[in-house]
């Protein structure tokens, strides 16, 4: 892709004005993600771009027919009164999108993983600061009120010492999952060339795309980049660090017979300082969905998308509780989160999830992937972004481009 020239006339956007947005992805995230903007009262959809017709005119019904449909991002890049995007396309297209609209003079609302390699992230963050861009990552428990209340709590010493977290996503879609769109090939006006775009030519495979790029390496991470980028963002948030000092994963694809490639049951183990974090994989047994759970010499905290609850531990014979039961509420994480990226697209200040903070998780992520795909355990240098001393390693922090995208 040739270079898009930087648009530095960006206008300047009041307290009261409307933000204009472009909606790159009309699909599941993207369709969830263009409602919760849609009811701001400050946003409007100018523009929405899908290579998929189906997802794309619905989008623009989502508007009342407002926003203009196109089927090239480059389009949605080039009109002038658009002030930010939604970029929620497969994660292999992150960095480029991204990239470009931080070019364009557009701020960004990235879903998440932020990126698909390190060596991306590192790219999408110089992008956005040398522009000066607000790029929110859509990691929308950041602004959840319940873990910044969780995130408080634990560092003010409220569950005593915490040396210990366990994350995970369980549930049983034995023996795998089918193409959810085009299970009888693509419609005529669906450019399969477009949307494998930097990733390797292969034939037309309807499981693919849509909802199940998530399980194939060339467009994705498995479960450690969707629920994980989650989990361990709010992780590495409660232990204060920006990376890990060594990862070891384990897992495979054991039992899963649909065709995808990453983990069906994955263990990573990591070591943030004085603190272990543990993240658990399984896709065929149901147990507990979802695990966020924090350790404390005083009780410990499940933390959910619901809210949080402390269970206190207990001391002597008579069992004495160390501390209160506490619990909180949620809120509507979504809408606070699309709502501070608004305040943030005015102000000008740094949103809740920042490109810096999603690019330090999303490195969570790759490094636990590379250590189960090469059984080992591996050490971080968070200065150079390299593994120190191991070039297999490191070859995987970056992945080459199919010609003629590129990188920056």
């Amino acid at each position: 892709m040739g270079a898009l020239s930087a648009w530095s006339a960006a206008r300047v956007i009041g307290a009261n004005d409307r933000v204009r947005l472009g909606l790159i992805g009309c699909g599941g995230r993207g369709k969830q993600d263009l409602e919760t903007f849609l009811k701001q009262p400050d946003a409007e959809a100018a523009a929405v771009c899908d290579l998929y017709d189906p997802f794309r005119e619905k989008a623009v019904a989502m508007t009342g027919g407002r926003a203009q449909g196109v089927t090239d991002f480059r389009r949605v890049l080039e009109e002038k009164d658009i002030d930010a995007v939604i970029v929620a396309v497969p994660d292999h297209w992150h960095a480029i999108l991204t990239i470009a609209a931080c070019d364009a003079g557009k701020d960004v609302y990235c879903e998440k993983p932020l990126s698909l390699t390190v060596v991306e992230g590192r790219h999408m963050l110089d992008a956005a600061r040398r522009n000066r861009r607000v790029v929110q990552t859509g990691s929308q428990q950041r602004s959840g009120t319940q873990y910044a209340a969780a995130v408080k709590l634990i560092r003010d010493g409220g569950l005593g010492k915490v040396h210990r977290i366990r994350a995970g996503m369980q549930r049983n879609i034995y023996p795998g999952l089918k193409a959810s769109e085009m299970a009888n090939g693509p419609i005529a006006s669906f450019n399969w060339d477009m949307w494998l775009g930097p990733a390797p030519k292969r034939a037309f495979d309807p499981f693919r795309c849509i909802y199940n790029f998530r399980w194939f390496w060339d467009y994705s991470g498995g479960q450690m980049t969707n629920w994980g980028a989650h989990h361990l963002d709010i992780a590495r948030w409660i232990a204060g660090v920006d990376a890990p000092d060594e990862v070891a994963g384990f897992g495979g694809r054991f039992a899963l017979t649909d065709g995808g490639e990453t983990p069906d049951v994955q263990e990573v183990t990591y070591r943030m300082g004085k603190m272990v974090v543990a993240w658990t994989t399984s896709e065929i047994a149901a147990g507990k969905g979802f695990t966020l759970d924090i350790f404390g010499t005083r009780g410990v905290m499940t933390l959910t998308r619901g809210g949080f609850t402390v269970a206190p531990e207990t001391e002597g014979k008579e069992k004495k509780p160390l501390m209160e039961a506490l619990s909180m509420k949620g809120n509507d994480l979504d809408g606070a989160h699309a709502r501070n990226f608004l305040d943030c697209v005015k102000s000008r200040q740094r949103p809740n999830a920042d490109i810096e903070e999603g690019h330090r998780s999303a490195i969570l992520c790759h490094l636990g992937n590379i250590s189960t795909r090469l059984g080992r355990s591996l050490k971080w240098d968070p200065v150079k972004e390299q593994v120190p001393g191991d070039a297999e390693a490191n070859a995987m922090l970056s992945r080459p481009y199919r010609a003629p995208w590129k990188l920056a």
